[in-house]
């Protein structure tokens, strides 16, 4: 079932998401409805609070942004080639590497986009969709992605990274988006 993405305003995407035990009510169905949520809006990362749910799951599917590179355009990326899991509560362990700009936008957040900075690197903890743990180490787009989502589950969306003055300008957009002022393919829901 596609789910509505929360917008912009809304309270749970400002809270630190609660870790959940195998026993979750529904957690196959919540990363299925996750899954399809994320791929009808086109999206390559998804985490649970954008589906107004406080817990500290994300899905990431990077694979499809290297289906539709060039081949030039991998080859800034040799050691990523993507991946496609699920992540339960998951723990950043470490960054590492130079911070490295890139334009990212937001399914919360529609019609943004902006240059965020980010460690090419990161070492991150989590438990799969078996609740099997894993510890693993991703780079490049992967692991931009990967800090993005992540960031959703601690309360920290991408233009909290942005200079004072930029988001100050977005403000209106960003006023927009809360309000419910804006047309999108997919399905949202707004604070009241």
């Amino acid at each position: 079932m596609i789910l509505p993405i929360v917008a912009y305003g809304a309270p749970v995407l400002r809270k630190v998401a609660a870790p959940i035990d195998a026993e979750y009510p529904g957690l196959a169905k919540l990363l299925e409805d996750m899954w399809e949520t994320m791929y009808s809006s086109n999206g390559v990362g998804l985490a649970a609070p954008q589906v107004n749910r406080d817990v500290r799951i994300f899905v990431v599917d990077s694979l499809q942004i290297f289906e539709n590179m060039d081949e030039e355009e991998k080859l800034e990326f040799p050691t990523d080639k993507g991946i496609k899991k699920a992540f339960i509560n998951a723990e950043i362990i470490s960054t590492e590497g130079e911070e490295w700009a890139y334009n990212e936008g937001c399914l919360s957040i529609p019609k943004i986009r902006e240059d965020v900075m980010r460690p090419e690197t990161v070492t991150i903890s989590y438990c799969d969709e078996n609740f099997v743990a894993s510890t693993e180490t991703f780079t490049g787009i992967t692991a931009r992605v990967i800090q993005h989502e992540y960031d959703h589950i601690e309360g920290k969306l991408f233009i909290d990274y942005l200079k004072p003055l930029r988001k100050k300008l977005l403000q209106s957009k960003l006023n927009d988006i809360s309000k419910g002022k804006i047309k999108v393919d997919y399905k949202m829901s707004f604070a009241k």
